[in-house]
């Protein structure tokens, strides 16, 4: 058993192991396990067996219950597992252990009901439920003589076209009403004097239908244009997306390769460093021998901590030398453990301590005890401040300088003694503002006197430059005429240039408005051709499906039929051979019964003669039929077991290679046996009321 050493519990290191080995007293045998010798029983049976042979005792036979595999108890040796889902599973079948002793069958009981070997185990319907169906049934109906229903009129609209209706549908029933409501109101053909109002009633409600197919036909290209809009922008966005995972992909490929890459160089330079730092201990290269006491005597050494890079890993198998104990990593052990305890560790007892003061019978201080307590508190204290004794000072144990600082300079303080004073200040400030500012307006004064020369050069500049202001003016107010002139011939031409523009735009419009309406006309066209193409190829191929579907029903009909064949023949042959069955025992049972009575007949005979040998017998001849029968009867049938017990150890091997074969095909056996089972009871279920339905009319 693994101890654990608490002190070197997480070591690694060989000369600190972290557990010991000790020798465990624990029993491996549970206590419930009997270790008595089990021989007893076998002993017990042999010493009765021989009381019946010597003596006229009669040893119990022992009688075994009927099973009933194939009775009641049958559904005690089947197991069929749930799954969650459909599939052809086998019965697991469990088969009755093979006795040597011989059963003896009670007779059967009339108390247990009969269970039925036959259930209903699911129905099918008569009537075709397909994907194959396509529209809702419609009945028939009359339509009475002079009347027109309404709702005649949407027998155009089927399932899938306008049924179940919607906002569209509505809409255009409503038309029609209206449209009818019109036609009622249109004066009659036969009025003469009324044609010219139903020409121009007709004309305007034709230019209305106009207008709203117009509307119709824009509305349905705005829907298309959305659509190419929606389809365009999707695409993008697919686009988009493929690009940027690859763009990913691409950088986090390259991102791997690069820190493969620096990982790399990063061992390299590792390695190099070491082997310099290796070189620089040994520069002259020589070689030096391996010290063994240094070794061992530097707990850094490798010898305590060897490294991982050169091949020894010391926390490999580490897992093996963790404690795994029973009592602390289970809820059942750690209530064994508090169960180990005692009270007084688990149940905590704490006794107040008593308080020596008078109290009342309901458990209150009374009032002179409190002032004793009080007073004896007061005079404690007394006595300790009277009895206090000054302590001398003690020297300092570590003398230390504590450094002064700097004093501060002080802070200049104006002090004022009287209002005049004040003022007296704040003439002079005022004073030091006034020459202070003559300082300034003397020193620019200064300034001017230096630099009057070169102040007059320059107003004399800007004198001698005004006649040029003059002529640059004139030129300016020419400029600008000229610009007007030309501003104003510019504005002529563009007019006359927009309004051709105008007239050739409006010509241009009419045209590609015609050829745009053109394309328009003959890209419907073309789109209305192959829209019919695409249904009729849907068309011929739903009716292909259909035929398909069809065909495989039929199949299925013929196959089932075949089927349902084949299981009547397999319950009729099961009924015979059932019946045969039936017969058979009868006959066995039969047959034993007259055998058991003639068998008890000659024991009677057989008794009657024995009795009377030995009434006439004598004592020579009583031991002489002994040794015979002894002879006769305990020699051979020991010899006998013994022939028996040699021959079933010779073929047992054999018996093993038979059952191995047999078995080995029994699986599949069982589960087709299982299947026709199951198709017999729903054919036997179909059939019933067959029989019964032939058998009245027999009767």
């Amino acid at each position: 058993k693994k101890v654990p050493k608490f002190r070197t519990m997480f070591s690694n290191l060989i000369h600190y192991p972290r557990y010991s080995l000790y020798w465990s007293k624990s029993d491996p045998v549970p206590p419930f396990i009997s270790r008595e010798w089990k021989g007893h029983e076998e002993r017990h049976k042999e010493a009765l067996w021989q009381l019946a042979v010597t003596d006229s005792f009669q040893m119990p036979k022992k009688v075994y219950e009927d099973p009933e595999v194939t009775g009641k108890n049958r559904y005690k040796y089947f197991d069929r597992p749930f799954l969650p889902f459909h599939q052809q599973i086998p019965l697991n079948v469990v088969y009755a252990a093979t006795k040597a002793e011989s059963y003896t069958f009670p007779p059967t009981s009339a108390k247990f009901l009969p269970i039925p070997s036959k259930s209903t185990v699911g129905t099918q319907t008569d009537y075709r439920d397909a994907d194959v169906q396509t529209d809702p049934y419609s009945p028939e109906y009359v339509i009475c003589q002079d009347s027109i229903p309404e709702l005649l009129t949407l027998a155009t609209l089927t399932w899938g076209r306008g049924l179940p209706a919607g906002q569209a549908e509505v809409e255009m029933i409503e038309r029609a009403r209206e449209k009818r409501a019109w036609e009622a109101t249109l004066p009659p053909l036969s009025d003469a004097s009324q044609l010219e109002k139903r020409r121009r009633m007709m004309n305007a409600m034709e230019r209305k239908e106009w207008a709203f197919r117009e509307q119709e036909i824009e509305k349905l290209q705005e829907i298309r244009l959305e659509v190419l809009k929606e389809l365009l922008r999707k695409r993008e966005e697919n686009q988009n997306e493929v690009n940027m995972r690859h763009l990913n992909a691409q950088w986090s490929k390259l991102q791997e390769a690069k820190e493969a890459k620096m990982a790399q160089i990063q061992r390299s330079y590792v390695s190099a460093i070491r082997k310099l730092i290796g070189k620089g201990k040994n520069i002259e290269g020589k070689l030096e021998r391996r010290n063994i006491i240094k070794d061992y005597s530097d707990y850094a050494s490798q010898v305590y901590g060897p490294l991982s890079r050169l091949g020894r890993f010391p926390d490999n198998n580490s897992e093996d030398f963790v404690v795994k104990n029973h009592y602390l990593n289970t809820y059942e052990g750690l209530v064994e453990l508090e169960s180990c305890l005692p009270d007084f560790v688990t149940q905590p007892r704490i006794r107040p301590p008593k308080l020596k003061v008078v109290t009342t019978k309901s458990g209150f201080l009374k009032t002179t005890a409190r002032f004793d307590c009080e007073l004896a508190e007061v005079h404690q204290a007394l006595l300790d401040k009277k009895n206090k004794v000054h302590e001398a000072k003690k020297p300092l144990r570590f003398l230390q300088r504590n450094p002064i600082p700097q004093p501060r300079l002080p802070t200049p303080t104006l002090q004022m003694s009287s209002n005049e004073e004040e003022d007296i200040e704040m003439a002079v400030i005022y004073l030091q503002k006034l020459l202070r500012g003559r300082v300034v307006q003397n020193m620019m004064f200064e300034g001017k006197e230096k630099r009057l020369e070169l102040i007059q050069e320059l107003r004399t500049s800007h004198a001698l430059q005004d006649d040029d202001k003059l002529v640059k003016k004139a030129e300016k107010q020419v400029t600008l005429a000229l610009q007007r002139q030309r501003n104003l011939h510019e504005h002529k031409v563009s007019l006359v240039e927009n309004h051709l523009a105008g007239l050739e735009g409006r010509a241009l419009a009419d045209m590609f408005d015609f050829l745009s309406k053109e394309l328009v006309r003959l890209q419907e066209e073309r789109r209305i051709h192959a829209f019919a193409m695409l249904a009729e190829r849907q068309r011929r191929m739903r009716e292909a499906e259909e035929s398909g579907r069809r065909q495989v029903e039929k199949r299925r009909l013929r196959e089932e039929d075949q089927i349902f064949k084949e299981v009547i023949k397999v319950h009729q042959s099961t009924v015979s051979s059932y019946l045969e069955d039936i017969i058979l025992n009868a006959e066995e049972n039969t047959a034993e019964e007259q055998a058991r009575a003639e068998i008890e007949k000659m024991a009677e005979e057989i008794n009657d003669i024995a009795y009377e040998m030995e009434s006439r017998r004598t004592y020579l001849q009583s031991e002489e039929i002994v040794a015979e029968l002894v002879y006769s009867f305990l020699i051979p049938e020991v010899q006998k077991d013994f022939v028996k017990e040699k021959v079933r150890n010779a073929q047992r091997k054999h018996i093993l290679a038979a059952h191995q074969i047999i078995h080995r095909h029994t699986e599949t056996m069982v589960q087709k046996r299982a299947t026709e089972q199951q198709q017999d009871e729903v054919s036997d279920a179909d059939m019933l009321p067959e029989e019964e339905t032939q058998n009245e009319e027999d009767s």
